[in-house]
């Protein structure tokens, strides 16, 4: 698992520095506008690197029979999300194409993996219902293929400054291969592949970032990310909420900013730079609050995390106290509460 770790992050450090080289050459580049968070045109579109790299550490899983047919299927329709980021990162493409793309993705994933895991049952909860899980049956078709496309849009949201997205993945699917090196080993080789690639990547990105990831990236991992949760969930339910406690700072900002933005009459489907992060970037810069958000994951976040995997009944209590202080961060942020900006 070392050599598989080792490989794909270097073959990601390769990949990023020719796509740059690619970027630059063909003029495929972020040039700054009222919302951005730079200053300078930068190349984007580094994701394919991490998506390049994930595919080849997944097939030599597959090949090294660590890995069956259908979990390569499964992991493959994240493909199609990465493939219409890929042509919104060289030109434009219309919003309802971007969406039916990855409600399609999120319904093939789910029907490949049969549907939504069964979901723990916590306290209270578990009393009045008299069992400890439940099976969502075919209300997790639905609720699932929410879930997978909010997860795969709010990372693209949350991919707007130096090194966030990036990081993000790295911790939660490192954070996630941890808990499952104990119940799924080829799993966790799939997640410690994503980990290996974003990290391979974030070399590149880190402030101040010499290139960015682009959709074919941001869309890619939101959904994969989305889809390790529920793996996990149905090995251990109570993965499930350790993951949304892990995911918690990207979940957080990116909802409660919708819901402010929704709620207080905006446009809240339109081009924006009210999230926390983006606030607070612009006040402290980019380094301060990738090391802040770094912070908060691994002193906060992960330490709830593991409280939880103890104690699963006490689920949602966890996210309780995962989630409020980040509600707090974001209100005093003023998290969507800004001048609608349309590019």
């Amino acid at each position: 698992m070392l050599l598989l770790f080792t490989v794909t992050l270097l073959l990601a450090v390769i990949l990023t520095g020719l796509i740059r080289r690619y970027a630059l050459t063909y003029k495929v580049l972020d040039i700054p506008n009222q919302r951005s968070s730079h200053s300078v045109p930068t190349p984007r579109g580094g994701g394919l690197a991490i998506v390049l790299a994930f595919s080849a550490a997944s097939l030599w899983l597959f090949f090294d029979r660590q890995l069956t047919g259908a979990s390569l299927a499964l992991l493959g329709s994240t493909l199609l999300v990465a493939v219409i980021g890929f042509c919104d990162d060289h030109g434009e493409v219309a919003a309802r194409w971007r969406f039916l793309t990855h409600l399609l993705a999120a319904i093939i994933a789910l029907e490949l993996m049969g549907g939504l895991p069964a979901l723990l049952i916590p306290a209270p909860f578990d009393a009045i219902f008299e069992r400890l899980t439940l099976n969502p049956s075919w209300l997790g078709y639905p609720l699932g293929a929410l879930f997978l496309v909010w997860t795969l849009n709010l990372f693209n949201f949350m991919d707007g400054t130096d090194g966030i997205a990036g990081s993000e993945a790295l911790f939660v699917s490192s954070a996630l291969a941890g808990y499952l090196h104990f119940i799924d080993q080829s799993l966790c080789a799939v997640a410690l592949s994503l980990a290996a690639a974003c990290g391979g990547f974030l070399l590149w990105n880190w402030p101040k970032a010499k290139i960015f990831m682009g959709d074919v990236g941001s869309g890619f991992i939101g959904l994969l990310l989305g889809l390790f949760i529920l793996l996990a969930a149905q090995k251990a339910s109570v993965l499930l909420y350790c993951g949304l406690i892990l995911f918690g700072a990207f979940i957080v900002d990116a909802s409660y900013t919708l819901g402010v933005r929704m709620f207080s009459g905006q446009k809240w489907y339109a081009a924006h730079c009210s999230h926390t992060y983006q606030h607070a970037a612009k006040r402290y810069g980019h380094l301060p609050v990738l090391l802040a958000t770094w912070a908060i994951n691994c002193g906060w976040l992960l330490p709830i995390s593991l409280w939880i995997f103890k104690h699963p009944s006490h689920a949602l209590a966890g996210i309780a106290l995962a989630y409020l202080p980040l509600i707090y961060l974001a209100y005093r942020f003023k998290a969507g509460q800004t001048k609608l900006l349309i590019s």
